[in-house]
Parts: C-alpha cells; sequence; structure tokens
C-alpha cells in the first residue's frame, strides 16, 4: 500500500501549459480545503483528547497546508514561457520548491520526533486519550488516502513532478495516520506508550519523505539524466527516424516534469546540408512528439566522432579550394561548383565543370594534373570530375 513513489509518472505528452496551470490550480486548492479543515480538527481534538499523535499529525497536515502553497506558486510562475534570461523556460522553479519541501519536512519531522523522545522517556507523561483521537484519526486516514488518489490521477495526466511529489506526500500522510490511529487505539486498550510511540514513528516518516523530495530535486538539479528505460525509448525512436543509419553521445537531463535531449545521429555522408538539417529536424519533432521531451538539440555527423575527430586538422574550405584551383590550373568561372566531403582524416572533392570541358583534350590535360596532385598531396582521398552537358 505505501511503497516508494516513482521517479517520473507516466501521462502522454501534449498537454498545453496553460491546461496544466488550471488542471494543478484545481487539484492544490481542493488538497488545501481538506487539509485546512482536517488539521485545524486533528489540533484542536488532539489537544482536548490530550493525544500526542493525533496532535504531531494534525501539525504535519498543517505542513501539508505550507506544500500546496508552495504547489500554486510553482504551478503559476513554472508555467510561464521562456525568455531571454530563461531560454529554457521556468520548469524548475517546481524543483526549487520539491527541494524546499523536503527541507522543512525534515526540519519539522526531527522537532516532532525529539518531543515524542523526550516523552517516551518519562512514565509521568504517558495519559490516557479520549476516544475523540480515535474517530478523528480515522477520519484523517480514509480522507488522506483518498486524496492521494485524486491527485496522483491528476498527477499522471498532467506528467506533473510536482502535483506527483504532493500527491506521494499525502500518502505518507496516510501512513502516518494509520501509525497514530494504531497508536491511539493501544492507548484506549491500557497501552498509554502507544500514544508517544506513534508520535515518534509519525515525525520519523515525516523526516523520510522529507528527504527523499530534498534528495530527489537535488538530482535534478544536477543535471541527472532519465532512467535507462526511458533513455532507451529515446535511443528506439532517434534510431527509428527515417535517414538516420547510427546514433551516439546521447544525453538527457530532467528539467521540470520533462526532459532535454542531446544526440548525434549519423547520416549518410554525401546528402546536401539541407537533408541533413530536414533528418534532424524530424527527429527533434518525432521526440517531442512521443516523449515528454521540452527539446532537443539533434546534430548531424557523417561518421561516428565519438571515437575521433581528425577533420579538424584538414584546411578549411576556402584554402583547399585555392590548392585546388591552381594545381588543376582552372578558374572559378570554369568550376562551376566544387563540393568536400571531410571522411576518415581526409577530403573528397567533387568539382563541377562548365561546358568548355567538353573537348576532350582538355578534359585529358585535366586528368593528368589530378593525379598528379593526388600523388603529392596529403589532404585529398579523392577527386570526382563532373562535367556539366551543354546547354
Amino acid at each position: 500500500m505505501f511503497s516508494s513513489p516513482p521517479s517520473h509518472p507516466s501521462a502522454a505528452p501534449g498537454v498545453s501549459g496553460r491546461q496544466r496551470l488550471r488542471a494543478a490550480q484545481k487539484v492544490t486548492l481542493v488538497s488545501l480545503g481538506v487539509n485546512v479543515g482536517l488539521s485545524a480538527l486533528q489540533i484542536v481534538v488532539g489537544f482536548f483528547s490530550r493525544s500526542q499523535a493525533l496532535l504531531t499529525d494534525g501539525l504535519h497536515t498543517l505542513s501539508d497546508v505550507l506544500s500546496d502553497l508552495l504547489v500554486l506558486f510553482a504551478s503559476h510562475h513554472g508555467a510561464v514561457e521562456a525568455d531571454d534570461r530563461h531560454p529554457y523556460g521556468h520548469k524548475r522553479i517546481e524543483t526549487a520548491a520539491t527541494l524546499f519541501l523536503g527541507v522543512v519536512l525534515m526540519i519539522v519531522g526531527f522537532s516532532f520526533l525529539w518531543k515524542a523522545g523526550v516523552r517516551l522517556q518519562s512514565a509521568a507523561a504517558m495519559q490516557k486519550v479520549h476516544v475523540a483521537a480515535l474517530w478523528i484519526a480515522f477520519l484523517t486516514l480514509v480522507s488522506k488516502e483518498t486524496l492521494y488518489h485524486y491527485m496522483m490521477r491528476a498527477a499522471r495526466r498532467l506528467h506533473s513532478q510536482l502535483l506527483a511529489a504532493n500527491a506521494w506526500h499525502t500518502r505518507a500522510d496516510a501512513a502516518t495516520s494509520l501509525i497514530g490511529t494504531i497508536g491511539i487505539a493501544g492507548n484506549l486498550l491500557g497501552y498509554t506508550f502507544m500514544d508517544s510511540l506513534a508520535a515518534a514513528l509519525v515525525a520519523f516518516m515525516i523526516v523520510r519523505m522529507g528527504w527523499k523530495l530534498a534528495y530527489d530535486a537535488v538530482t535534478e538539479l544536477i543535471d541527472t539524466g532519465l532512467d535507462d528505460k526511458a533513455v532507451e525509448a529515446i535511443r528506439q525512436t532517434l534510431c527509428d527516424t527515417p535517414g538516420v543509419q547510427g546514433l551516439h553521445e546521447l544525453r538527457t537531463r530532467k528539467m521540470g516534469e520533462q526532459a532535454l535531449v542531446d544526440a548525434h545521429v549519423l547520416v549518410d555522408p554525401r546528402i546536401s546540408v539541407s537533408e541533413g538539417h530536414y533528418i534532424a529536424e524530424t527527429a527533434r519533432a518525432r521526440l517531442r512528439e512521443r516523449h515528454h521531451v521540452l527539446d532537443a538539440m539533434v546534430h548531424v555527423d557523417p561518421e561516428d566522432d565519438s571515437i575521433a575527430k581528425p577533420a579538424l586538422v584538414l584546411p578549411d574550405r576556402d584554402t583547399l579550394l585555392a590548392h585546388l584551383t591552381q594545381e588543376l590550373n582552372i578558374s572559378s568561372d570554369e568550376a562551376d561548383k566544387v563540393i568536400f566531403h571531410y571522411l576518415e582524416g581526409k577530403v573528397d572533392a567533387e568539382i563541377f565543370l562548365s561546358a568548355a570541358y567538353a573537348d576532350p583534350a582538355r578534359m585529358a590535360a585535366l586528368r593528368v594534373a589530378m593525379g598528379a596532385v593526388m600523388e603529392n598531396n596529403s589532404y585529398f582521398r579523392a577527386i570526382h570530375l563532373h562535367l556539366r552537358a551543354a546547354p
């Protein structure tokens, strides 16, 4: 019943920021109303019934009110669109709020744990509680478990990390309320120490949940990647993109309830720049459509540069072009177009010649010069000549 929360609630992407904001506010306002009512009942009845367990759980519920207010604040500001100072948007406001909530819970939990420990050491502090405490504890248990299911459904639908964290916080509250209920029942049966023991256990669970929320938020703030299953799904989507021949240097990082992706994809080295760009944009669009990806940077590679980058030691285009036109004795007017392919540490050149080279003698002389270039130059792996047909 009380298992650990998943790192990412599953949901289909496509919910707009405005829809997320309205739905998150609605869910959180419901939670806020329930928690305000429960905390008031628990604290008042806990005080007059002399139940330390119910009073501790009531103060814990009061911390849920703070949690709900934080969710309202974070969901509003996190939905703000990207700007010049925040080019990736404001999603991590939710993460920062989750971290703050976790720290607050740890502080509150340690305080309650200390007080319960002091009471357990004093037999005089043990006293029988009123039966009203049991009824309120049971009401709290049922209310929080119901609220958990309501909030988690919304978190999965909206794919909201903060709503999921708040839902699991509510589930932990149900667990603490169960412990409190057992403690109060034991006290009423004559085991007076069980009320204080339950208070100590409730406090311990508050500390544990605070630690879990804070830890998960910190891992996101230091750019921790997605889990293996999510990464493999992203990898498969990229590899299945038409035109992609391979994939390397795939990196992911969390950004609120979404993720940022960087990837290098291999394509046919002889396609045009525009076709390579089209393949990259197609891969990016597929990631955003099929996964909860905020944005993706897809780098196009003609070869696997994760092993080495030999092309960086080669001359640039202007240097190569000047060298070719000089050695082959052709002018820029006679070479309509020259394409260079930087592959495997060498350069393949494709020269598209004007119709003037239709003369067999000129073409033969050019081929002789080309052979000399290939023998005496370490840059070129191949030179291909293409003759344009006469108009």
